[in-house]
């Protein structure tokens, strides 16, 4: 059954609901997406979304972490809670038998989330021994300096796990107040399917959400746009390799009209692998990195162009300016057929493997929802993908100059 979207009214609120039919397992799949309390609403409390939803994965006062975990496990019950950038949320998969279980435990972890100072204090410890591992993953450390230098002055500037500095200031009032005021009704998308009923679905989502308050809904999306400073920022570690990590700004959002272009056009020049062209530049004909790569980030509050690649310190240079050069005649000379060609050869036939599992299926629903597009969206990008003429897409390519204006991070010996 195809995925349909519907409306329930709980509280008062119409809360959108994205519902497939699934009996080909008897198994259901349940999300709860809460669509404006990720790290975009940390504010001066950096951490403070990840750290509090971290919490909901800690089970209730009253049965504690341990005891919490037993009840899930007991019946094969799968559940999480985390954040993103954008969202955060909390989901369960269970057999279908052990629905209602798993809909009453969810139910209690509402009502009595581990709110102790003892609970807080060890996630800001595990939190805090996160960070000091990320010190020594120069990947990470490229990548972070790269966003702080292009999205400085946005939330994008910051590492969402936080810092040393803001977990040691976050208190248990805190995190209270943050999942109070960004887990609610308002805030709510219910993501549901498998071996059940549109009732059904609907009576396990009413009995979750009648727990949450009824909140303020957004008004307006925020977009934070990245900045083309040109700028190298060297960061010196003792390491054997360079970590070369660049990025710009990507004059297109993901809800316009030609972001299948984009798809394209970044398969092509980075994220094909073997086969694309920063690939076939730095590592076939160079032998500078074991890999290379680049890709256009496309979601609702920001886009922009970014890549990265190792090579060893000597060959940093000239790695470096072939990535300019490559990409600067990607933008001024466009793709070739044979290119195109294999790109469309590739993501028209992939497509069945990212539409296998019940999981895929309502995850794609959800964020064709959620970017304000019809549910089934794909499958007219798909058709566009399709029938796309090297022309357009060249053309496509070479309004894009602003992705070769490069800004570089790079960790280096």
């Amino acid at each position: 059954m195809a995925n349909t979207l519907f409306y329930q009214e709980i509280k008062g609120v119409q809360v959108p609901v994205i519902f497939e039919e699934d009996k080909s397992l008897p198994t259901v799949a349940m999300k709860i997406v809460f669509t404006d309390a990720g790290s975009i609403k940390d504010n001066d409390k950096i951490g403070i979304s990840k750290l509090s939803f971290r919490l909901l994965n800690e089970g209730t006062k009253k049965l504690g972490t341990t005891k919490f975990a037993t009840l899930f496990d007991e019946k094969a019950i799968k559940f999480s809670a985390y954040s993103g950038f954008e969202t955060a949320g909390i989901e369960f998969s269970c057999l279908k038998e052990f629905l209602n279980d798993a809909t009453k435990l969810a139910v209690q972890l509402l009502q009595d989330p581990n709110y102790s100072q003892a609970t807080v204090e060890k996630l800001k410890l595990i939190t805090g021994s996160q960070i000091a591992k990320r010190e020594d993953d120069f990947d990470h450390v490229a990548d972070a300096a790269l966003k702080k230098e292009i999205f400085k002055n946005t939330p994008l500037e910051h590492d969402a796990i936080g810092t040393k500095k803001s977990i040691e200031q976050i208190k248990l009032e805190d995190v209270k107040e943050f999942l109070a005021k960004n887990m609610t009704l308002s805030n709510s998308v219910v993501v549901i399917g498998g071996d059940l009923t549109k009732e059904e679905a609907v009576a396990c989502a009413k009995s979750i959400l009648e727990n949450l308050d009824i909140g303020v809904k957004k008004t307006k999306d925020e977009f934070f746009e990245p900045k083309s400073s040109g700028k190298e920022v060297i960061i010196k570690k003792e390491t054997q390799q360079s970590y070369i990590y660049f990025g710009s700004k990507a004059n297109i959002k993901a809800t316009d009209k030609d972001m299948y272009k984009a798809r394209v056009a970044g398969f092509i020049l980075g994220s094909s692998g073997f086969g694309s062209r920063l690939m076939e530049i730095i590592r076939v004909k160079n032998g500078l990195a074991y890999s290379a790569y680049a890709r256009f980030n496309l979601s609702k509050t920001n886009s922009y162009f970014s890549g990265h690649l190792q090579t060893k310190p000597e060959n940093e240079a000239k790695a470096k300016e072939l990535v300019k050069k490559t990409i600067e005649e990607f933008v001024k000379n466009g793709a070739t057929q044979k290119e195109l060609d294999g790109a469309k050869n590739f993501i028209l036939g992939s497509e069945p493997l990212r539409n296998e599992t019940l999981s895929q299926r309502i995850s794609r629903s959800f964020n064709e929802f959620y970017l304000g597009q019809e549910i089934g969206f794909y499958k007219g990008e798909l058709e566009s993908i399709k029938n796309i003429t090297l022309q357009e897409l060249n053309e496509f390519v070479k309004n894009h100059t602003e992705i070769t204006e490069l800004t570089f991070a790079i960790v280096t010996k």
